[in-house]
């Protein structure tokens, strides 16, 4: 295996160098500091009972060796669960319009495709927990967190900022008037990042390489990260429920259309502080115009599915609202806080059953937590918004997902069904660019014969899918299956043989 620079910073997405391994280095460093000089003597003749501890299984027995330099290795369930992400995202955008209830939910609850957003931002924050463990120097590390970062916007603004267009339209340019801003990579995944690197590089000297006895030993070493997460909840909070939200207006087709508003801590559509900031900060020419609650009851009688308007539908039907804003964005940084949570426990705690007690119990009572809030009314769960208890919803099924994963893949060693979801994970920029993004497919689809309509990908869907199932459904689902989500996992598969990834 072809591997990064072990001193890269680490995000979401891309592939991933040297992020595990290192906590077994970091478990060798712990036990020299806490050994007294005859100690260490006495460590480096009695190899095997000392490096028993740096194994990922406990039960494992380190061979007789010369050395006490281990070897390092890649949390494969990592990888795994990074995969997983990128193809629940292909799934639900390319066969969510034919199977609405696993599109993003109108407006409260949670579907399929609402958990991807939370599981890359979970992994964002597991993965800057290994990567900057140790940070030699810090200016080092806070310049490539920058470029990082601007690495991560400068790519979401070309792919979803309006300049490109495909894999629906062979089109290439934006209006700067109306350029968006927000989105998956430049706003949410690059501030998240942005945010939780720059905690977890800048108080690296603050927390004890050894904790403490007792329950609350690893928030108190991490308290500075917990502290950040803290802080943006409570700006989410109190925005959210003090901010005066007033009348506003949009274009419509025809005119120009009033919302009527006028309130505070409204958490319904048309009248809620997240979208009045972005409003307010942005414009509204710079704001997603096809929102997820054009899908409402309150819209459209086709509801969850897309359809013509009710004639009664309520005038903010046709509006525009940002699901990637900045005051959602805030929110979501508790989303990759609770992330580097897991990844420093993956660190600190060498046995696995005791990081699984520690990751389950955690995503448990997220989940409860959860629950709680949204069916007593509390704080409904709500993607759009990015409610409280919707990070903890999607958080703590991340939680329970990953140590599944953990489980099987690392733990009991089945990884041969998943490895199609680590080569995808270990490439995850290139097969979210040029796959999820449609990048390859609106290249194919360039080459057309007379008509547009009439290329390569057309076909395939048309003839080979749809047709030969006789349903739209069938055929669509079967498609990106085979066509996508196989294709990308038999292609990552191979650049992972050669070690060619696409890394930030």
């Amino acid at each position: 295996m072809a591997m990064e620079d072990p001193k890269k910073v680490e995000e979401g997405f891309g592939y991933l160098g040297n992020h595990e391994g290192t906590y077994n280095e970091y478990h060798d460093e712990v036990k020299k500091e806490q050994s007294t000089e005859h100690e260490k003597q006495l460590e480096k003749r009695v190899a095997p009972e000392n490096l028993s501890s740096m194994k990922l299984k406990d039960d494992d027995q380190q061979p007789a060796s010369t050395t006490l330099k281990p070897k390092n290795k890649r949390v494969a369930s990592l990888d795994a669960f990074r995969g997983l992400a990128i193809v629940l995202m292909i799934l639900v955008d390319d066969a969510g319009g034919v199977y609405p209830r696993i599109d993003h939910a109108p407006w409260n609850g949670c579907t399929l495709a609402d958990f991807v957003m939370p599981f890359f931002l979970f992994i964002v924050g597991l993965a800057i927990a290994l990567a900057l463990k140790r940070v030699p120097k810090m200016s080092v590390a806070i310049k490539r967190i920058f470029i990082r970062t601007i690495k991560l916007m400068f790519w979401g603004i070309i792919l979803q900022g309006g300049y490109s267009h495909t894999p629906y339209e062979l089109v290439y340019g934006v209006d700067m008037k109306k350029i968006r801003w927000f989105g998956i990579l430049q706003q949410r995944i690059a501030f998240v990042y942005m945010v939780i690197a720059l905690i977890e590089a800048l108080t690296v000297k603050l927390r004890p390489t050894v904790l403490n006895p007792g329950h609350l030993a690893i928030f108190k070493a991490y308290r500075w990260q917990w502290l950040g997460g803290l802080v943006a909840f409570l700006v989410y909070m109190v925005t959210t429920y003090t901010l005066y939200v007033p009348d506003w207006s949009f274009d419509g087709p025809e005119s120009k259309v009033t919302v009527k508003c006028g309130m505070r801590g409204h958490l319904g559509p048309a009248c809620n502080a997240v979208g009045y900031v972005d409003r307010q900060v942005w414009g509204i020419n710079h704001i997603y115009t096809g929102p997820a609650w054009i899908r409402l009851k309150a819209c459209t009688l086709s509801s969850p599915s897309s359809g013509t308007l009710r004639d009664d539908a309520p005038t903010w039907c046709l509006g525009p609202f940002e699901p990637e804003g900045l005051l959602s964005t805030i929110s979501a940084v508790l989303s990759g806080t609770i992330g580097i949570h897991y990844g420093h426990i993956l660190i600190h705690f060498k046995g696995d059953a005791e990081r699984l007690k520690q990751w389950v119990s955690t995503g448990l009572g997220l989940l409860v937590l959860a629950i709680i809030l949204h069916f007593t009314d509390a704080i409904p769960i709500n993607k759009q918004l990015y409610s409280f208890s919707y990070v903890c919803f999607t958080a703590g099924a991340a939680g329970i997902l990953f140590s599944a994963f953990y489980m099987v893949i690392d733990v009991w060693g089945i990884r041969t069904p998943f490895l199609f979801l680590e080569w995808i994970g270990m490439n995850a920029m290139l097969v979210f660019v040029l796959g999820a993004q449609g990048i390859l497919a609106g290249f194919v689809k360039g080459w057309f014969y007379e008509k547009p309509d009439n290329n390569l990908v057309s076909w395939i869907i048309d003839h080979v899918f749809i047709d030969v199932w006789n349903s739209e459904k069938v055929g669509t689902l079967l498609y990106v299956i085979f066509a996508e989500i196989t294709f990308w996992g038999v292609l990552s598969g191979i650049l992972h043989k050669f070690g060619i990834y696409w890394k930030l």
